[in-house]
């Protein structure tokens, strides 16, 4: 890979994480982009809650996206060799699965503490 296509997947990372951060901060806090009301009875912080669970979930999920990648290329490459390692690559990529579901729960972890 030539330093200019690195630079471009870098810059790409980046740009997928934002809109993943924000896609999930309007997911996990509807009720704050519902109205253009803001409550008086809801805490001062609920912005930086919802922010911090949406950086927790898009991490998690930006982290699996890359370990499936890595992990099912090797897999498709083992498995054409061996055809018998089929099972063990499915645990692999089960497990690099696993972020995403951590991911998830640390952010509704962090929702219900507000």
């Amino acid at each position: 890979m030539t330093n200019i296509a690195f630079k471009k997947r870098i810059k790409l990372s980046i740009v997928a994480t934002l809109i993943m951060m924000g896609a999930s901060a309007f997911v996990f806090s509807p009720s704050i982009f519902a109205s253009g009301v803001v409550d008086a009875t809801a805490p001062a912080q609920t912005g930086m809650i919802c922010l911090a669970a949406a950086i927790a979930f898009a991490m998690g999920a930006l982290a699996a996206g890359i370990a499936i990648g890595n992990v099912g290329a090797a897999a498709m490459g083992a498995i054409s060799e061996k055809p018998e390692l089929a099972s063990q690559a499915l645990i692999f990529i089960a497990l690099a699965e696993g972020l995403v579901v951590f991911g998830f729960i640390i952010a509704l972890m962090i929702l219900g503490k507000a």
